[in-house]
């Protein structure tokens, strides 16, 4: 039976994230954002299940074949659409890291200090590639530390068993219709807009 990929939905309307929003993209951005970008991904892994149902194995090959390049196409949008999912989420509070203690007590024990965190975690974000994520990640089955991993386009980079809890979009659709080339103060204006009740409650779903 082929898996059917669902499309989920933000803790917020598409009119509230035009208002709870604002100051991190533009009004038409939480639509096009949504709507089309991780909304395609899901399209595209449902178009891939189907796919595999036909594709034949035994043609699999290192160099071309159908069954590779939906293996490879589907690591591409699992990871598009499991990051998107948790940046909706994470977004629309008003960036009060006091209203997470405990995640914000694991954050502090790890870096020194919230804005020591900040500071590597703006770093992170900015030096990714014209198109990735810089991601604040659980490292559940190796360390047990919290970490801020450079994720180029959707999964080169990312860790085994890091459970991801506050990832930043830094692709160009995420930030280009408001802010041009400001990559920067679009980071800034992302975690001023954090909700830490929710990244707290994620936290602490994962954190055994």
């Amino acid at each position: 039976m082929t898996y059917e990929w669902k499309f989920k939905a933000r803790p917020y309307s598409d009119d509230e994230a035009k208002r709870l929003l604002k100051d991190v993209v533009s009004p038409e951005t939480t639509d096009w954002h949504y709507n089309k970008h991780h909304k395609g991904y899901v399209t595209a892994l449902n178009t891939i299940e189907k796919g595999l149902d036909t594709a034949d194995p035994a043609k699999a090959n290192g160099n071309y074949s159908e069954f590779g390049e939906l293996k490879r196409r589907m690591t591409w949008n699992h990871a598009g659409a499991l990051l998107h999912d948790i940046y909706w989420e994470v977004l629309g509070g008003d960036g009060d890291p006091g209203k997470g203690p405990e995640v914000l007590a694991a954050i502090e024990k790890e870096f020194g200090s919230f804005e020591n965190w900040k500071e590597d975690f703006k770093a992170t974000a900015f030096s990714a590639k014209l198109s990735g994520w810089g991601v604040l990640a659980f490292d559940r089955l190796y360390s047990g530390r919290l970490l801020n991993v450079l994720v180029d386009e959707h999964h080169y980079g990312a860790m085994w068993g890091a459970i991801p809890l506050i990832p930043c979009d830094v692709f160009e659709h995420a930030y280009y219709h408001k802010d041009g080339a400001g990559r920067a103060t679009y980071i800034e204006n992302f975690i001023n807009n954090l909700n830490w009740e929710r990244i707290n409650g994620r936290f602490k779903k994962f954190v055994k």
